[in-house]
């Protein structure tokens, strides 16, 4: 089989050149690269240049439109069987491809997805924001679960979809704010098979700092909402974990400075939940800077999620009440 892979890249050449490199050494090579530039003003187009001897690769410059909009840029101009969507920031492992073509060889799938990883290489923070967006203890475990609900939704760091499936679906309908939610939902919606390849794993950089990482998260919360707004039904109880930890936690800390009776000591909670997850990665990682700036980051990730979903809530409340 041949794959396309598709990269959107916005200002972002630096992270470009980690990502195609990690390309040229993967096992199977029945693949092209199609980077898209999504009206950046740094260019990647030299960094693209120097991989051109050891990748079949293509270079396109389009004006900004936003990353759905741009993949279906790359799709309309793809040779491949599949298409696979990976994000500028990601190294993918060298097996990757092999892993794939192996799996849909046995398993045949029109769409799939994989989790995401820390390499060794990642600075401590790097590898406490992976693990926070990926343990069961935070909303971020359901990336990889593969028992989700209704099939699972693969995300757009690590995509593939068929070429049937484009040609069928359109490919991204909206080009932000959970663009990739929104088509993976529709994929099965139309009777797609979409599944999860657990070995197909990429290494995720992410971002490089807490603010960052807040405006992030902020991000996806406002996108659950915008979700919402195509499936209702997609909004589920799992949603709302973040909303309630943000209540809880400035509830604690109000009960615990006015003196509230009984309540006061609802921070303990708070405390546990910090310790349980500080003590499940210091198990993993083996490293105690980690494990403490898991914790800021698990903390950073479920109050930014929380106030990006309650202020596009209100949103949608408050056109919805001038109507």
């Amino acid at each position: 089989m041949f794959y396309s892979i598709i990269i959107p890249v916005y200002n972002r050449p630096d992270e470009i050149y980690e990502l195609l490199e990690s390309l040229t050494k993967q096992t199977y090579t029945h693949f092209e690269v199609l980077i898209v530039e999504d009206g950046s003003q740094k260019s990647s187009e030299k960094i693209v240049d120097e991989f051109s001897n050891s990748l079949n690769i293509r270079y396109f410059y389009k004006e900004n439109s936003g990353q759905g909009f741009s993949r279906n840029f790359g799709f309309k101009r793809a040779k491949g069987d599949y298409f696979v969507v990976f994000d500028s920031d990601c190294i993918i492992p060298e097996h990757y491809f092999e892993v794939v073509n192996q799996f849909l060889a046995k398993n045949p799938a029109d769409a799939w997805g994989g989790p995401d990883r820390a390499l060794s290489s990642f600075t401590p923070l790097q590898k406490a924001i992976n693990f926070s967006m990926t343990s069961i203890l935070t909303t971020g475990g359901i990336r990889g679960n593969k028992k989700n609900l209704g099939g699972f939704h693969p995300r757009s760091f690590n995509m593939g979809i068929s070429r049937e499936v484009f040609e069928k679906t359109g490919g991204y309908k909206i080009t932000r704010m959970g663009e990739d939610l929104e088509l993976s939902m529709r994929i099965i919606k139309s009777g797609f098979k979409s599944v999860l390849i657990e070995d197909a794993y990429v290494y995720h950089k992410r971002r490089t700092n807490l603010k960052q990482f807040f405006w992030q998260l902020h991000f996806f919360g406002r996108a659950r909402i915008n979700i919402r707004r195509f499936y209702p039904e997609e909004v589920k109880l799992v949603h709302l974990f973040p909303t309630f930890f943000l209540v809880g936690l400035i509830a604690s800390i109000l009960f615990l400075v006015f003196d509230v009776y009984v309540l006061k000591h609802l921070y303990l909670l708070y405390l546990i939940y910090a310790l349980i997850f500080f003590m499940e990665s210091l198990l993993k990682g083996k490293s105690l800077k980690i494990a403490l700036l898991s914790v800021v980051a698990a903390f950073t990730q479920l109050t930014a999620y929380s106030i990006g979903f309650l202020s596009e809530l209100w949103r949608d409340f408050f056109k919805s009440s001038k109507n």
